[in-house]
């Protein structure tokens, strides 16, 4: 399972058809037989398409400039946007602010249609919450270990068991079941949402054109944006963190609903067709069957991505174990954040591992009765189902007899202490005054120094009309006059939003994280193809990376580099590396065997094979993977303004401090408009 890529994959890593597609500079070396044999097919095509891509790009490129040097003329200025191009969006937003909040407890349409939304979503949390502090810790854990192993086996539901009894050891228990009541509910929502969805968008080619721009923007736009607009309607507390929960964790079961729907055999649907079968009896017995493995695969998207974004959700007060994060992270209490943090991962690890056994037994042939052992058969079937209910239960009732329903305080293991004495023992020894290497703050200082400042410095000095020839000619270079004008278009909304500056300084930030990101994952990935044993070794790392949600990764990142841009940038790095490293060693290991073995046999190193061959092969795969590392990037930057990060990361965070509309919204447009001209420009397979 992978949380993170948040974007479904346009496109995949294709194989070889055979040894005639390895690199010119190889073919040579064969002999003059094989090029003289292509020559006379190629030579007549390629002056042809050589001039239509040299008009395809010079054509809009000239356009841009005739519409673009008039108003540099007119508006001249060195690296800022011209202030008559802007749009001051503060009054409107700060009065409907303002009237959002007059009218929030008298308007109709909150008393008789939010309110009752908020009430039903206070019901259903505290239902689901009682009903696990009323199963207690014994009951909990028991449920949890016997559907693991029902689905998994005993490996699965001794970690399940394993996962719950450390949250109880952690001191953790209550804010564990404040977290895993709010999920239920906000996961179940957002499967429901998306699956309606995904069913309009998978059945109807109309709908699918008007879903798709809204998906993307939805799944661009950083958790944090959600935010703001939530407290504004909903106030502060738990109804807006589950209902940005639900908006956040719907997209991926939408996209993958109606790619499972679209993709399902035609040949099974004709046949149901001509059996005289209805819209309704295609629908509940061909395609929806046949979507199941999507259907489980975004059942386990929504699962991870709410899980990420409840934790971040604690700002607006949805409690929990992100609460705790949260307030360990603002005294900068690095143990009592670590406590916290120990059992959100085993949380997400439990859940993905329980929705990908959930997945991996859809379709699978099943064991005969007969060749199961005695436990197994006992807890198959339907009354295998109600033994399992009723074993927890009996577990629970014997936990309650016993008095302790919740974790028993003298089971706890204190871990603040010890970790905060690591770190001030780190801060002592590694943060400075290393020999030769210097420390971790010398690390931050030297990046941020040589680094993010000359990138900042270079992007606001440059004219802002210049940024905007630069972001044609990619996009351009990248994909079709569409892709350009879509750059061009989401550049200059951000001038004219009036955060040209911040967002700017959001984009070095993200340019200089994806640039060590691709160059780390490049090269974990390179080994990961080659060896067989690294791939091994690597997997339950990136498996633990993937799950982690964008929260904890600030821990570590502050205990070792303080606060400031540079930390932020680190944080997203380790947060976008697992999904490059996965996505570039797939693409490597697809490319066709008979390519490598005949490019091998013609005397070429290992150097020359992976960057003549499995490279230009895997060009799919990694232009993927750069995708992913921008949306990654960029998403965990924002986070980043908790920590120092700035730019329009902090203008988010004061959105939400202050109540501020204008500041929080016009900041999550312009992060809406930087991710969505980062997207166009590294995925011109949308429309190239």
């Amino acid at each position: 399972m992978s949380p993170t890529p948040t974007h479904t994959p346009t496109h995949t890593p294709t194989r070889a058809a055979g040894p005639s597609q390895a690199p010119q500079s190889l073919e040579r070396s064969a002999g003059p037989s094989s090029a003289a044999a292509s020559a006379p097919q190629d030579q007549p095509r390629r002056p042809l398409a050589a001039l239509a891509a040299r008009r395809a790009f010079l054509v809009p490129m000239g356009v841009a400039v005739a519409l673009l040097i008039p108003l540099a003329v007119a508006f001249p200025g060195a690296g800022s946007w011209p202030a008559a191009l802007t749009a001051d969006l503060s009054g409107p937003l700060g009065r409907a602010g303002d009237w959002i909040i007059d009218h929030r407890d008298s308007h109709p349409l909150f008393l008789y249609f939010f309110g009752h939304i908020s009430n039903a979503v206070v019901v259903s949390v505290r239902a689901v919450y009682v009903l696990l502090l009323a199963a207690g810790w014994t009951g909990v854990t028991a449920l949890a270990a016997l559907v693991a192993w029902r689905l998994a086996g005993t490996r699965l539901a001794l970690t399940c068991a394993a996962a719950f009894v450390a949250c109880g050891l952690l001191g953790m228990w209550v804010p564990t079941m404040q977290t895993l009541a709010l999920m239920a509910v906000a996961v179940a929502a957002s499967v429901v949402l998306g699956a309606l969805l995904g069913l309009a968008a998978g059945l109807s080619p109309r709908a699918d054109r008007l879903l798709r721009p809204v998906l993307d923007t939805m799944q661009i736009l950083p958790a944090f944006a959600y935010l703001l607009p939530m407290v504004l309607v909903f106030g502060i507390g738990v109804p807006a963190a589950v209902l940005a929960t639900v908006v956040y964790a719907a997209p991926p079961m939408a996209r993958l609903t109606a790619l499972g729907l679209r993709d399902a055999d035609a040949g099974v649907l004709e046949a149901a067709a001509s059996l005289g079968a209805t819209g309704r009896q295609r629908l509940l017995t061909a395609r929806l069957p046949l979507a199941r493995r999507q259907l489980l695969l975004g059942v386990n998207q929504a699962i991870m991505t709410g899980l990420s974004m409840a934790v971040i959700a604690s700002v607006i007060g949805a409690g929990g174990l992100g609460d705790r994060v949260y307030q360990a992270l603002a005294s900068v209490d690095v143990g009592a954040a670590l406590a916290a943090g120990i059992p959100i991962v085993l949380l997400a690890v439990v859940l993905d591992r329980t929705a990908d056994a959930a997945g991996r037994r859809i379709g699978a042939t099943p064991v005969p009765v007969r060749e199961q052992h005695l436990l197994r058969r006992v807890f198959s079937g339907w009354y295998g189902r109600l033994l399992t209910f009723l074993v927890a239960v009996a577990a629970a009732v014997a936990g309650r007899v016993a008095g302790s329903t919740l974790w028993p305080d003298s089971w706890t293991v204190p871990l603040a202490d010890p970790v905060n004495s690591a770190v001030a023992w780190m801060t002592g020894h590694l943060y400075s005054g290393v020999p030769v290497v210097g420390g971790t703050a010398d690390w931050a200082a030297r990046f941020t120094g040589w680094i993010l400042d000359p990138l900042r410095s270079g992007l606001q000095a440059a004219p802002w009309w210049l940024l905007l020839l630069l972001a044609c000619a990619l996009a351009l270079l990248a994909g079709t006059w569409r892709t350009a004008l879509t750059a061009v278009l989401a550049l200059g909304a951000i001038g004219v939003l009036g955060v040209w500056e911040a967002s700017l300084d959001t984009l070095s930030q993200v340019l200089a994280a994806v640039a060590v990101t691709l160059v780390l994952g490049f090269a974990i990935a390179v080994g990961a193809a080659r060896s067989a044993r690294a791939e091994r070794l690597l997997r339950p790392v990136l498996d633990v990376c993937q799950t982690l949600p964008q929260f904890v990764y600030l821990i570590p990142v502050v205990a070792l580099f303080g606060v400031g841009r540079a930390p932020a940038a680190a944080a997203a790095v380790v947060y976008a590396l697992p999904a490059v490293v996965r996505i570039t060693a797939q693409g490597l290991r697809e490319v066709d065997p008979a390519v490598v073995e005949s490019v091998r046999s013609l005397g070429a190193t290992r150097a020359q094979l992976l960057l003549q061959v499995q490279l230009p092969l895997a060009r799919p795969a990694l232009l993927l993977a750069v995708n992913q590392a921008v949306v990654l990037v960029l998403a965990v930057v924002i986070i980043g303004g908790l920590v120092g990060g700035g730019a329009l990361g902090y203008d988010v965070v004061l959105g939400l401090a202050q109540g501020d509309l204008a500041t929080g919204l016009v900041a999550g447009a312009a992060i809406v408009c930087l991710g969505l001209l980062l997207d166009r420009l590294t995925q011109p397979a949308k429309e190239a």
